[in-house]
């Protein structure tokens, strides 16, 4: 019964990676299948940041496992409009870069609808699309992603069953999520050339992929509730060969996980029980000590009375879990008695280290806590994972140079190459395209900015100048916002600075909503050096600091907690809240206009003060006590 609410078949796989090699494996089989019977595979493909895992093993396979795509014709989904081919944003530029250009497709098999046909002639071009479809004798297989709204391809939330190829208007949200590939809101196009759904719908086979919690929600909605147009994906429940391919953390609202007592039969485990409780706590708005034999009764939580008793053991149980998550000492409290407690009393102090995505994500996410292991005496560093120049403006770029300049005439300095570097800046950016990268010196002007607010941060924190570490990894100095996987330098580079550190604390950004996934790289860096370190030790018997060293995750700047899986809530006073803020306001650069702010339209430190006094206020309303905010963490076990 474990998926009995699902309409639509659903394949679960632990990460992306898993999830995209089945898909390709699938792909793999369908065109050799094609191949051998001599005739033409007719593939739907789909752009954006969800296949590039699958198309990157399509490359492999072709490269290392003779896969052959000269018998495949491909068509994509959509284009913005307008939109030139060559755009960095361009799906075109997106398919050629990370598939066509990289196999032995045939040029004159792949299509994209034209970004840049002029208006009056788009319909004739939708219904040519179409035509070249019927004509290669129609989709084999279609490959999608879901939109946050639920859109696939770009059929916006009310777009028809029966719709076609066309030139449609996206929807806020869509441009919201998808900003991050540009510069600002304003230069996200408002259209785009979409095949419609009945066009997606008459593949013989379909398959749409999903990564990550942001999506976890328009799954469940489109997996488990009435079709509906309102949610696009929805009307694939009436294909008759579909499938949802998608990893944990999308599949995170499905019934079978978050509630999945009632799907069948349950294991009550202590995290079981207390995800039951307080979700019947936050439905009937109770404090949990307050919650009856009828509320469980009568949501489907019998079975819970009958293992575990009377509700009233059950809330006691639940309380103390969620009471024991809360302290004041995030590094620990060495005359703390409790075993239950977050975090060890010994040793104390502590070293402590946090990774820091980005020049600003410590303050940011864990603000509150870093000022507080550091005012109760722990040795506390951060190491800045990436220089985080790409989400610095021209507009800033330009006021600091010229500040430079400024200052080197008026105390009378040689002025000569920063004259010069300003006269190439300003020269630059002056014709800059929105597609175009930057050069060298201005992306390192971008880093020299972003790098002196974050040491500023620190020394407002109390740290001195050993304690703040510069990685500048690799993997992110591309110039776009594209970046590279992670890299053996990545690593290494990070395996050297936990050994020179040896912590006993480690915090990193658990944030993997972030839209340029570099939360999720920098975290996978870490994870990757912490195992060579533990594999080291356990052969060689060296760097022994391993085995006492705990990780905790933070969120805050994309993403929050759910509250049922915070093991460890930092309160906050009204004083602390703005010290906090005032810590983030240092990063001025970030202030007003940020770029590439993806979905969410609020500044950073808005989003990260209601988020962490919304944690304070579920816990208040579950009956604990009430604070200003709350910063939370989770241990990760590696």
């Amino acid at each position: 019964m474990i998926d009995s609410l699902e309409k639509i078949p659903v394949k679960i796989f632990a990460d992306s990676n898993a999830g995209s090699e089945f898909v390709a494996n699938i792909i793999f089989k369908l065109i050799k299948e094609k191949e051998a019977a001599g005739k033409k595979c007719v593939i739907g493909l789909a752009t954006g940041s969800t296949p590039k895992t699958l198309y990157a093993i399509l490359v492999r396979m072709h490269k290392q496992e003779g896969l052959s795509f000269k018998n495949v014709i491909a068509f994509n989904l959509d284009q913005y409009y307008p939109m030139e081919k060559d755009a960095l944003q361009s799906y075109h530029y997106f398919m050629r870069k990370n598939l066509f250009e990289q196999t032995d497709i045939d040029p004159n098999n792949y299509h994209l609808p034209d970004g840049m046909i002029e208006k009056d002639k788009v319909k004739e071009h939708c219904l040519e699309y179409e035509k070249q479809i019927e004509a290669a004798g129609g989709l084999d297989l279609q490959i999608l992603g879901i939109g946050v709204n639920g859109h696939i391809g770009f059929n916006e939330p009310g777009s028809s069953i029966y719709s076609k190829t066309r030139l449609t208007a996206l929807d806020n949200s869509t441009r919201l999520a998808n900003a991050y590939e540009f510069g600002n809101m304003r230069e996200v196009p408002r259209m785009a050339i979409t095949m419609g759904i009945s066009t997606i719908s008459k593949s013989e086979k379909i398959i749409l992929m999903a990564w990550g919690q942001s999506k976890s929600p328009v799954i469940q909605m489109a997996v488990e509730q009435d079709a509906t147009e309102e949610i696009p994906a929805s009307l694939l429940q009436n294909h008759d060969d579909c499938t949802f391919v998608i990893d944990e953390q999308a599949a995170s609202n499905l019934t079978r996980f978050k509630m999945p007592w009632l799907t069948g039969e349950c294991e009550w485990t202590d995290t079981m029980v207390k995800k039951a409780v307080v979700n019947l706590a936050l439905k009937y708005q109770k404090p949990v000590l307050s919650l009856t034999n009828n509320d469980y009764n009568d949501n489907g939580l019998s079975d819970l009375l009958v293992e575990k008793g009377d509700a009233y053991e059950i809330n006691l149980q639940v309380f103390y879990l969620l009471r024991d998550s809360i302290t004041g000492w995030p590094g620990g409290k060495p005359t703390e008695q409790r075993t239950s407690h977050p975090e060890r009393g010994e040793p104390f102090p502590k070293k402590a280290l946090i990774f820091s995505p980005h020049p600003d994500d410590d303050i940011i996410s864990m603000g509150g806590t870093f000022m507080r292991l550091h005012d109760q005496g722990h040795n506390v560093h951060v190491a800045y994972q990436t220089s985080g120049n790409i989400a610095v403006t021209d507009e800033v770029v330009t006021r600091f140079i010229d500040f430079t300049v400024a200052f080197e005439n008026m105390f009378d300095i040689d002025k000569t190459k920063s004259k010069q570097i300003f006269d190439d800046a300003t020269a630059f950016l002056k014709i800059k395209k929105s597609s175009e990268k930057d050069t060298d010196i201005v992306r390192t002007v971008k880093g020299l900015i972003r790098r002196s607010e974050a040491k500023a941060t620190c020394k407002y924190v109390g740290l001195q100048e050993d304690a703040i570490h510069f990685q500048d990894l690799p993997f992110y100095e591309t110039g776009t916002i594209e970046k590279n996987p992670m890299g053996e330098v990545d690593i290494t580079q990070t395996v050297a600075l936990l050994n020179e550190v040896q912590p006993q604390q480690i915090y990193c950004a658990g944030d993997f909503a972030d839209p340029h996934g570099t939360h999720k790289i920098c975290f996978d860096i870490v994870i990757e050096a912490l195992k060579r370190i533990k594999d080291g030790h356990a052969k060689d018997g060296l760097n022994e600091w391993i085995n006492n060293c705990w990780l905790w995750m933070y969120k805050g700047a994309w993403q929050e907690w759910d509250i049922n899986d915070i093991e460890m809530a930092v309160p906050m006073s009204p004083d602390q809240v703005v010290k906090k803020r005032n810590g983030i306001f240092i990063h001025q650069s970030q202030k007003d206009s940020v770029p590439f702010q993806g979905s969410d339209s609020r500044e950073f430190w808005q989003r990260a003060e209601e988020r962490n006094a919304n944690t304070a206020r579920l816990y208040a309303q579950l009956g604990l006590t009430q604070y200003a905010a709350m910063e939370a963490f989770v241990r990760y076990h590696f």
